[in-house]
């Protein structure tokens, strides 16, 4: 991951707004300025899909999901008023927010997550989206405890593409595999009841993203509905779980309509990303 691709960089401690303006290069300006207009477009999108929805625009946030991007995209991002940013690898993800520590950003995990990389997340992350196993939960209660930050929010990431009985292992049992990205959905309340249950952890929610494959592929619509009931069965048991997290650059509307809480938009926002080094 380079640093200093715009330049020196911006992200040192000072004031947002024009001071922020006044200290960029020609190059991190013009960065700054095309990622307003896409935010302008992106806000846009958000703010008629609640329309839509008959939805307030202030029960949806923005995660700006900066994967593969370098820091100082981070920086500019929380100058133009980006609260929230995502990530999905620990190697990028690390140096990233030491970087940017000071900026006003609440980090996301939201990549698979192995239990070799739980120590380095929990430094960092204020939620981890991508909780899909009993084995990880311990490791990341354990590592929370150790480390003796504030609790992590945890949401369940559930394979909507296992529907059905499609995939039938018990989210930690032999043979679930450590790389598995997301749980059935019928595992969901027992994972959700463990979350709950680990010390130094926060159950927030659930998560998804469109399934490519199985009953609900190529309409995100109807996978995002079917979320949301999922939702409303957590919720009945940890009433505080509220978090929905589904929706991005391609299908935010649907997510929105469904009654997502939080959309996760990265080329949207950033632009084509380029393949990673």
């Amino acid at each position: 991951m380079t640093n200093d691709i715009y330049g020196p960089f911006p992200g040192g401690p000072r004031a947002f707004g024009q001071t922020l303006l006044d200290a960029l290069t020609d190059g991190q300006r013009a960065r700054y300025e095309e990622l307003g207009a896409n935010l302008d477009v992106v806000e846009r999108r958000i703010e008629a899909a609640c329309r839509a929805a008959g939805r307030s625009r202030d029960e949806v946030t923005l995660i700006v999901v900066t994967k593969t991007y370098p820091a100082e995209d981070s920086a500019l991002l929380a100058g133009l008023g980006v609260t929230d940013v995502a990530e999905n690898r620990d190697q990028d993800a690390a140096p990233k927010a030491e970087l940017c520590a000071n900026l006003p950003l609440e980090w996301h995990f939201v990549g698979q997550l192995q239990t070799n990389k739980v120590r380095s997340v929990v430094r960092y992350a204020n939620r981890v989206h991508s909780v899909d196993r009993l084995r990880l939960v311990g490791s990341l209660s354990a590592a929370v405890l150790k480390s003796e930050r504030p609790e992590l929010g945890c949401l369940v990431q559930v394979a909507l593409d296992k529907e059905a009985g499609e995939v039938g292992a018990v989210p930690g049992s032999p043979g679930s595999g450590e790389g598995r990205a997301g749980v059935a959905p019928a595992d969901v309340a027992a994972l959700a009841d463990a979350i709950a249950a680990a010390p130094g952890l926060r159950l927030d929610g659930v998560m998804t993203v469109a399934p490519l494959a199985g009953p609900l592929a190529g309409d995100p619509a109807r996978a995002f509905e079917r979320l949301a009931e999922i939702s409303t069965a957590v919720r009945a048991s940890h009433p505080a779980a509220t978090m929905v997290s589904a929706g991005m650059s391609g299908d935010l509307e649907q997510a929105v309509a469904a009654g997502a809480t939080h959309v996760r938009v990265g080329t949207a926002v950033l632009g084509v990303r380029s393949p990673l080094g």
